[in-house]
């Protein structure tokens, strides 16, 4: 599979958006070279503007822009557009039924050598708990491009976090996204892997070795959190009866806490986490942090093994 920067596909479909449409406007809090956005300033003059450091500021100034008919999506690193604007997201934002997009780049691990203060291993769990708050990570650029167009589209705030760097591409040409819909990446009969974002690479590499052992894997990336695919997630574990929830994330309120709350409502099988543990990020790089954390391949593959003697 090929890798495709995340960062140069948002910024480019934002381009094409923002010509597109005038109500669309950029919002950036001292990172617009970090996440790619500083060329649309002189492409858009006072459409893209820096807000400083000051990120809270940040997001009420879109809320205030949203209420007078604009379109804002307002970008930093995930841990500051989630923990550190969470009133403002909260009151500002969803309360007050304003259309602001807000994206969180370097997710989780994927923040590397920022360290602990910049990983955002509990935003999804911040943004889940707002009402009308729609949650989504997308998996590859193919994803990101189309998901883009429907963020803008969709009425009501969206969180995005997403991968800056280069991702492997997962989704072919033809694909055909859905924000509400979960993709089935792969059939399987023994076991589910619910993956997101970077993880879900690792659950496709995973669900391979299971094979060559006989042990068959469905695979589904479940891009969106909030509202989740329930009938997706219901009807792949009611024919392998088990599940393992593979995020870049605290276990904690994301992936693992929403599936969980759906399967044990409508149909209680064993499932098994890989994300982080309940415990703050350190500085490393990305081969270091998921042996750390215990995200690599062979842990979803353990994981797997695990969940499947659980069933009934």
């Amino acid at each position: 599979m090929s890798a495709v920067e995340m960062r140069a596909t948002y910024v480019a479909e934002l381009t094409k958006i923002m010509e597109a449409d005038e109500r669309v406007v950029v919002l950036d809090a001292d990172l617009a070279k970090a996440n790619g956005t500083w060329g649309l300033r002189e492409r858009f003059p006072g459409r893209a503007i820096d807000c400083g450091i000051a990120e809270a500021n940040m997001a009420s100034v879109a809320a205030g822009m949203s209420s007078y008919g604009y379109i804002p999506f307002i970008t930093s690193f995930t841990p500051f557009a989630s923990r550190r604007i969470a009133d403002q997201a909260t009151l500002s934002i969803a309360y007050a039924r304003q259309n602001v997009k807000i994206i969180g780049t370097d997710p989780g691990i994927s923040a590397e050598l920022n360290g602990g203060t910049h990983m955002g291993l509990e935003d999804v769990a911040i943004m889940r708990a707002i009402p009308t708050m729609v949650v989504f990570e997308p998996s590859d650029a193919v994803q990101v491009a189309q998901a883009m167009w429907a963020i803008k589209d969709h009425k009501g705030p969206v969180y995005m976090r997403t991968f800056r760097k280069n991702a492997e591409t997962i989704h072919s040409e033809d694909y055909k996204f859905d924000l509400f819909k979960a993709d089935v990446l792969r059939s399987g009969k023994d076991v589910t892997l619910f993956a997101s974002g970077i993880m879900v690479a690792d659950a496709l590499a995973a669900a391979e070795t299971l094979a060559a052992e006989g042990i068959s894997a469905e695979v589904i990336d479940v891009h969106t959190v909030k509202p989740l695919d329930t009938e997706t997630i219901i009807s792949s574990v009611r024919k392998t009866g088990c599940a393992v929830t593979v995020e870049n994330h605290n276990v904690i309120g994301g992936w693992y806490s929403a599936i969980c709350e759906a399967v044990c409502a409508e149909y209680p099988v064993p499932v098994l986490p890989i994300g982080i543990q309940d415990r703050f990020g350190e500085v490393g790089k990305m081969p270091y942090l998921r042996e750390v954390f215990g995200m690599t391949m062979s842990d979803i593959v353990a994981a797997a093994k695990s969940v499947i003697a659980k069933k009934a």
